[in-house]
């Protein structure tokens, strides 16, 4: 390509190289700094995204590899899957979405690698740290794929949410990975040797299948943004592979956000790493799946309420503070909800959403949803924000939540949510929840918060009580 421009512009060319992908680096990680929050994030990623095909478009002038065709054609093709998949999918299937975006980076990451250590006859030709680097991408890759599909398939419901563990499975997982950083190594001193190539790539796939069947359905907000962490390590490492500075940024930019996130969920769990990962902990044993109504094996009192008793509570109220979970998600009520909000707010109440860090099936799930029906951004608060409001507050509606407003977490010390930071909707006048039945969350315990004098429950599906309380609220006008 560069011997058809002029011969002062070809002695340049390395440099303006160069400095178009020090801009694009530049736009990524602008873009990455507007994903903070949810009234930029939409242009954060459009703008990350164009720093991404800026580094596209530049290495057709930097890498003579593939011809002009084929990465024209790849790019024409992602954007189609892309704007495809961006009208199709709802916002409720999200997180298997992103679980699979993980995986493909994941994947295409340890392919590049594969790809750079495949070119030449002779891989001795390789620095031991351009080695260690490819063996690195391909262990990260690799795991991060098999990985992310897993645990799309735990989301998806056609492998189960419970954790699937065997005897000494996290020795075994743990002798895996000790193993595969040894041949890292061994690749390392020895690059001519494809036996050792082909097991490390094997073993990582399957270390990535073993890595995510024992986390429980539960946990998997928590390792879809661990995994996309992994797909950002593996992207930073093909950039040291393939010697792009541009990858090398981004992927480390991705890696760090991904682990930043995932220290901070399981903070909001008041849980390790560790225990996400090898606990076994956090399947589905509970949540809004069960039967209409009370469980069957209790003895203590519920008070029930109806749609006519809601609406009337809610319109007289100066304030209602809405807690959402996965039971909202489950049930697609998220535009239904916005109608009761807002007939609500033309009643002059002040309506405000009180969001959990881990509520949902991923990072930022209940933000996405409620954006999804336009619920403006300012009535979006922190749990560090919301929390010190719930005191003055006349009614807080609980809709699909259940762990994560549990009273436990503040006095049962023997718990496993004991010291789990909470929405503190105990402290509100009234709490109204709404639930299928009296089924445990994540964490197989019951809720207290379902059989306090102040709370109610409203049983039943949250997109049909919705409409059901939309249509009361109405009835009052």
């Amino acid at each position: 390509m560069s011997h058809f421009l002029p011969s002062g512009l070809q002695t340049m060319l390395p440099n303006i190289i160069q400095l178009v992908y020090l801009i694009a680096t530049g736009i990524f990680i602008f873009g990455i700094k507007r994903l903070g929050s949810p009234a930029t994030a939409r242009s954060g990623n459009q703008l990350a995204a164009l720093g991404m095909l800026i580094g596209i478009v530049v290495t057709l002038f930097d890498q003579q590899i593939l011809s002009f065709e084929y990465i024209i054609a790849g790019i024409v093709v992602g954007s189609a899957i892309g704007a495809f998949l961006a009208k199709k999918v709802e916002m409720t299937s999200m997180p298997e979405l992103v679980a699979v975006f993980n995986g493909f980076g994941g994947g295409a990451s340890a392919l590049v690698a594969w790809g750079e250590f495949t070119r030449v006859a002779d891989p001795t030709i390789f620095s031991g740290q351009d080695l260690v680097t490819t063996g690195l991408s391909i262990l990260i890759g690799a795991i991060t794929f098999t990985g992310s599909f897993v645990a799309f398939g735990k989301l998806k419901g056609f492998i189960s949410g419970n954790p699937l563990t065997f005897p000494g499975q996290n020795v075994f997982n743990a002798l895996l990975s000790i193993g595969s950083f040894g041949l890292v190594g061994w690749l390392a001193f020895d690059p001519t040797n494809l036996i050792i190539f082909w097991t490390l790539f094997g073993i990582a796939l399957f270390l990535g299948i073993l890595t995510v069947l024992p986390i429980g359905g539960a946990d998997m907000p928590v390792v879809i943004s661990l995994l996309n962490s992994y797909s950002g390590l593996a992207a930073s490492m093909a950039g040291f592979v393939i010697g792009n500075n541009l990858l090398i940024i981004s992927g480390a930019l991705v890696g760090a956000a991904g682990l930043i996130l995932t220290n901070i969920m399981c903070e909001s769990m008041n849980r390790s790493l560790g225990n996400v990962l090898f606990g076994a902990f956090g399947g589905d044993n509970g949540g809004d799946g069960g039967n209409t109504g009370p469980a069957a094996d209790t003895d203590k009192t519920v008070h029930k309420t109806t749609a006519q008793d809601v609406a009337l509570q809610c319109s007289y109220a100066d304030k209602v503070i809405i807690t959402p979970g996965y039971g909202l998600a489950v049930a697609q009520a998220q535009h239904v909800l916005k109608e009761v909000v807002d007939k609500l707010e033309k009643k002059g109440v002040n309506v405000k959403y009180g969001i959990h860090p881990v509520a949902g099936r991923m990072p930022g799930h209940m933000n996405v949803l409620l954006a999804e029906a336009d619920v403006p951004y300012d009535q979006l608060y922190d749990m560090e924000q919301i929390n010190p409001e719930f005191k003055s507050t006349d009614v807080v509606l609980v809709i699909g939540a259940n762990d994560v407003v549990n009273p436990a977490a503040k006095t049962e010390e023997g718990s496993p949510i004991y010291g789990m930071p909470i929405l503190d909707v105990d402290e509100a006048k009234r709490t109204i929840v709404f639930k299928r039945s009296l089924s445990p969350g994540f964490a197989g315990i019951d809720n207290e918060l379902f059989y306090e004098d102040s709370n109610q429950m409203f049983f039943g599906d949250a997109k049909d009580t919705l409409q059901d309380l939309s249509q009361a609220i109405g009835e009052m006008d």
